[in-house]
This record gives C-alpha cells, structure tokens and sequence, in this order.
C-alpha cells in the first residue's frame, strides 16, 4: 500500500506519531515519478535536491516543534505557468525555455506557508491553450487509465501526477476546464473557484477576465484543505475579491437532505456521449437517494458559450501574449532589425495552437470587426451569467457531465481544433460566468472504461456549498479509491 493512498489528515496523523517523516514521504514521491515518468510524462521539470532539502528541514521541525501547517510535509506539483522561484517557469513553450523567475506566485507563498514540499513544475499545453496537452513545447503526457489517451488539459501533467500517484496534490489553473476536463479525464478531484476568490498574481496571463488557479487531489476533502490554503484577498492583485474566506472541510457530513440540485437538460442531451450520459444519471439517482431533491432546469443561453468564449479567451490572449517579444523575457532570435527580431522571436517561439489563437484574438479586436464580434461575445457572456443568476434564486448547486465524451486517444482531434474545443462545451459556462465548478469521479464508461466525471457548480463564493455535495456524493461511492494501473 502506497503512503498516497491516505488523506492529508491521515498523513498527518502518521507524522505526528513520529510512524512515518516527511523524507519518507518525499522519497516515496521522488520514487514514484522516476519509477512511471516516461510512461505519463506528467513533469517538466523535478527538483529532487530542492525537495530533499526541504524534506530535511521540516523533519527538524516535526521532531522540535510538530506539525506547523495544513500541508505540512506533503508533496505536491504545480502547473508550469503559476511562478516559483528558483525553479523554470517555462508555460510548456519554447518561447520561454530556461526562464527563471525572480518571484514566487501568491499561491506559491501562501504554499510555503503550511509547509508543503514543491517535487516540481508540471506539463501543460503552451500557455494553457488546449484541451489534451497535446500542444506542449516539450513532450507529450499520458493518461495513466490508458497511456493511448490523452490525459486532458490544459492542466493534464497536474492531473496525470496525482492519478498515478506521482504527488498527493497539484495546483492547475483554469481558463475554460483545464482543471475539471483533465480532472474528469483522469478520475481525480479537480476544483475551479469563483473568479476573485485565489489570488492571479504570479500566474501568466492566457485570458485575464478567466483564469483561475485550483487544487486537484485524489478526494474531496483533501482539495478542500488545499484550497483552504491559497484562497483569500490579495493587494497584489486588482481582481481578487476581499470576501471572507469559510472552512471548506467544515460541514462535511454528508448530509445533504433537501439540497436543491438543478439538472440543466442541455447538459445531458446533444453531443453528451451515451457512456457518459449513463453514468450522469446514474449520480443522479445517488442524489436523489441521499435526500437531494432533483429538478430539470434550462440554461437556455449555453448553446452559445463556446463561439462566445473563444472570442473572448482569443482577444484577451492577444493582448496577454504581446509581451513575449524576446526583448524582456525568454529566447530571443535576432534578425536584422527590431521587427524582424520580433518576427522571428515570435515565430520560432510560439507554437502553432497558439498563433491560431493569437490570430483568431486580433482579427476580432480589430478596426471594424469589435462590435461584430467581441462586443457581441461580451453581451452573450452578460446573457449566461444572468442563466445562473436565476438558476441560484431556487437551487443550491447545479450537476451535469463534465466533459461530454470520456479522454480520446492521442492524435484523434489534433488536427481538428474545432472538434477538440468542443470538448470545453460543459465547462466552458462556468468560465463565463465565474461561478465555481469541480469535477469528481461518477464512474467508468462502460465502453471505454475511461473514468466520468460529474460537474457540480454552485454561486459565487459559495464553494462550501459544492464541497459539501461533492463529498456527500463521493462517501456513497467511493471511486475517488478506484486507481490506474502502470
């Protein structure tokens, strides 16, 4: 039995007996993404010397003074575009290959603050634009149920790492699913807070007005620490929302009688493939059973999220993404001239995901094209807030698919982005709408025997509520316990 099969609080437990040390649980990481890393390919970069060291230090303070912090000693692996200092910060891209940075991510101090130990930086698609993490600079990442399939993105190396049992939390970031579709992708816990509620400061910039960073643990609970940990008000950045920030692990009981749940009928029709829709229903019965009471809603404005959000996403990417010219950060190639350089920095550096949606973004941000397009986005986005508004005024959390098909083999979609976008169609609302989200595993498709995810929203800064369901759910079921074998 692996130390990664128990909770956070179990590890805890352990290390306060003095049964296990925080080296032991280090090493056993270390181990882990050495003994499955070219099968999954979840890590760009490992720091093993890095946490050996901090492994040893927190050691002579269990033996001083206990445990000081809610991840004291456990080891964890964050998403190559959130900024750790003293480790690569690349994006998955070649543009910025061997950056350094000089900061550490809110995320990343408040981390440091309970204690935890940081394995290393994880692979993603090039600056979070995908949904496969096909379109990494640098290698490909498998899933660990079927290492023929993709393991979802943009957040698939964080994903990947806490399936096969690589570390025992990760952070991902969220743009349009990146942390849900990997999360249901690969049978693991994955969490997309409201907008405002975790700090953006150190996190580079795909789509301002979207991005948000979120744990990805094996249970419920866990992720609930997790985000206990990086949630909160912080000046460094304009967007973060001073709102008090409650006890996600309290109130779990799983009691949940007389929760109202809304099932939207668009999201388990059209395109939600059968194995999927089986598995939905199925946690729908589960509900039902624990005493929720169910009802079918509409969020009529859905259907229109996807052409809404890829116009948003793409315009503020543009305007994000301008900064990588190989004057100020990253690889440089020069050219004749300042154009030119910039030509061909830009170029060479950039892979093609990301030119097409550089492109898509300026064409819409142009002279004579704004109001046609990106205005126009802007008032659909007005139109799938005010859905979940509404929905909110009588139900507690909102359930559906995550992800409408179970994770496709690698290679199917890769030349066809249209098809591969559509994979963000369920999640792609609650972007939109700054609503939190998570993912939790439902089951295994019957055809595939991929893991299903179910998708549990609730409004704006009300996560507990989420958490409570979601844990409800997953003690009636336990698929959080099913594992991959590698």
């Amino acid at each position: 039995m692996s130390l990664f099969d128990h909770s956070i609080d179990e590890l805890h437990q352990l290390l306060h007996k003095k049964e296990i040390s925080v080296s032991d649980l280090t090493e056993e990481s270390i181990q882990r993404v050495n003994e499955v890393g070219e099968k999954v390919g979840s890590f760009l970069h490992l720091s093993e010397e890095g946490a050996r060291k901090k492994a040893s230090e927190l050691d002579d303070i269990l033996s001083s003074d206990g445990i000081k912090g809610s991840l004291f000693g456990i080891p964890g692996g964050i998403k190559d575009n959130i900024m750790t200092k003293g480790m690569p910060t690349t994006c998955a891209s070649k543009l910025l290959d061997g950056h350094d940075p000089v900061y550490d991510a809110t995320v990343m101090n408040l981390l440091n603050k309970e204690n935890f130990v940081n394995i290393g930086k994880l692979n993603m698609d090039e600056f979070a634009m995908g949904s496969s993490t096909e379109n990494s600079g640098y290698k490909l990442t498998r899933n660990p149920w079927d290492t023929d399939r993709v393991p979802g993105g943009s957040s698939g190396g964080s994903a990947a790492a806490v399936a096969s049992g690589e570390v025992l939390f990760s952070l991902g970031s969220d743009t349009g699913g990146s942390i849900r579709e990997p999360a249901a992708f690969c049978g693991i816990v994955g969490m997309k807070p409201t907008y405002g509620r975790v700090s953006r400061y150190g996190l580079v910039a795909f789509a301002s007005s979207l991005d948000q960073i979120g744990p990805m643990t094996r249970t419920v609970k866990d992720n609930a620490l997790v985000l206990n940990a990086i949630s909160g008000h912080d000046h460094f950045d304009s967007t973060s929302v001073n709102e008090s920030v409650p006890d996600y692990s309290e109130g779990m009981t799983g009691d949940i009688k007389g929760l109202k749940v809304a099932l939207p009928k668009e999201y388990i029709t059209g395109g939600v493939h059968e194995e999927v829709r089986e598995q939905i229903l199925k946690a729908v019965k589960r509900f039902e059973e624990l005493g929720a009471v169910v009802e079918e809603v509409s969020l009529p404005h859905s259907q229109y999220a996807t052409a809404a959000y890829y116009v948003i996403a793409s315009s503020e990417a543009s305007a994000n993404l301008a900064r990588f010219d190989g004057v100020r950060y990253g690889q440089r190639v020069e050219g004749e001239n300042l154009i030119e350089m910039y030509k061909k920095t830009r170029s060479e550096g950039f892979g093609d995901e990301v030119k097409r949606r550089i492109m898509l973004g300026t064409f819409a941000l142009s002279s004579g094209f704004y109001d046609e397009y990106y205005k126009k986005a802007q008032k659909v986005r007005t139109l799938i807030k005010q859905d979940f508004e509404e929905i909110f005024l009588n139900y507690d959390v909102v359930i559906g698919p995550t992800s409408p098909t179970t994770a496709f083999k690698i290679g199917d979609q890769v030349d066809e982005p249209l098809t591969m976008y559509a994979n963000d169609v369920l999640t792609i609302p609650v972007n939109l709408a700054g609503v939190p989200g998570i993912s939790v595993p439902c089951g295994l498709g019957k055809d595939t025997g991929m893991p299903v995810g179910l998708q549990i929203i609730g409004n704006h800064f009300d996560e507990k509520t989420v958490y409570q369901a979601a844990y409800a759910f997953e003690q009636v079921t336990e698929f959080n316990k099913q594992k991959p074998e590698l």
